[in-house]
């Protein structure tokens, strides 16, 4: 046995914050005094209160608030002149094929693509661009055209036969803003013009989102560990219901100053897509809270943070408490989550006692 007054100094460690669950014997974690629980014994050289080490599983987790919508907008602006004369409600839905929004009574058009509209299409003209048109075309029902990087001239005529269906002049040629080339479907955010309204120079008409239900959380910095791309988290509804989903990307962001006193800050975006959409129908716009699981130690033993011990030599030891005597042995820490903390060495077994403070 290691003399009480053979530690020189001895320093408890302040609990971490975390979430612990428990998948050892449940019975033994309320004795350990989880949620206040002790032991005091009655000899006056003893410690104060005690605790049991237990076996468990232990999740270095966290709760953050996040937004839950449809993911980032995009602004689309007018790139053909004339007035507005007919404009969408936020909260349509746009398919492919399908009129955006109309300038001098002619649509302008979606489709499907990743690269953005930039130019007019003809004969002769090569690219990706043309590529998605001509994919676009053969999805919409107009054929009689290979699918490749060449506007050719059976290109022009699936074109011509698309511009008589929809009430355009039949030039067999594409001008620059009569399309918009998006990923998918789309969804209106926010209308920013009217009917009766000029555009074509480059004003914004409206805003638009993805289709898909998204959850957008911010982290600080120091905070990045918890989201990963791929990570799996649960998401807890406003109705309480719990809905897995899955961190897509990881991004920096700077948000502007509040003041020009104060500097910019960098936080962490983590949009996070959720596994069933349909739990969160008729739910337009909510904050909701995000799980992040960091790290997980599975069959462990540990102790209350607490009962740690800063040895005089250095490192950290328990009070094992062995009927009216004690003595110090030396521990390895792992994971510190929701106020306990991983251990090994120093024979400790499950079920061993160790001291505690007042």
């Amino acid at each position: 046995m290691t003399p009480r007054s053979a530690v020189r100094r001895q320093v408890r460690v302040a609990a971490m914050v975390g979430t612990v669950v428990v998948a050892g014997t449940v019975a033994a974690a309320a004795a350990v005094g989880i949620g206040g629980g002790t032991n005091t014994p009655d000899a006056p050289d003893l410690p104060p209160a005690t605790a049991q080490v237990t076996r468990q599983t232990m999740l270095d987790s966290q709760e953050m608030p996040g937004d839950l919508g449809y993911g980032a907008r995009t602004t689309l602006v007018g790139r053909i002149p004339g007035v507005l004369t007919k404009v969408p409600l936020a909260g349509d839905v746009i398919n492919r094929g399908q009129p955006i929004y109309r300038v001098d009574n002619a649509p302008v058009v979606l489709m499907y693509g990743t690269v953005a509209a930039y130019r007019s299409l003809g004969p002769g003209v090569t690219g990706v661009d043309v590529r998605q048109l001509e994919a676009n075309l053969k999805a919409l029902g107009y054929g009689g055209f290979t699918v490749d990087d060449t506007y050719s001239a059976a290109t022009a005529t699936a074109v011509k036969r698309w511009q008589q269906d929809l009430g355009l002049d039949q030039t067999g040629q594409v001008e620059l803003g009569r399309l918009l080339f998006a990923p998918g479907a789309i969804r209106i955010d926010t209308v920013t013009a009217g009917v009766n309204q000029s555009t074509g120079d480059g004003q914004e008409v409206l805003q638009y989102t993805g289709t898909g239900r998204q959850v957008t959380v911010l982290l600080e910095v120091s905070r990045q560990r918890l989201a990963r791309k791929g990570v799996e988290v649960q998401i807890r509804l406003p109705d309480g219901k719990q809905v897995a989903g899955r961190v897509d990307r990881v991004y920096s962001v700077i948000e502007q100053a509040p003041s020009p006193d104060s500097a910019p800050e960098t936080r962490i975006e983590a949009p996070v897509s959720l596994a069933d959409p349909a739990a969160a129908a008729g739910i337009e716009a909510a904050v909701v809270t995000v799980t992040f699981t960091a790290g997980e130690r599975r069959d462990v033993l540990t102790v209350p943070v607490a009962a740690l011990v800063a040895l005089a030599e250095g490192g950290y030891g328990v009070e094992v408490v062995e009927g009216s005597t004690t003595r110090y042995v030396r521990v390895e820490t792992g994971l510190f989550a929701g106020g306990r903390v991983e251990v090994t060495g120093g024979g400790l077994t499950e079920g061993t006692t160790v001291g505690l403070p007042a």
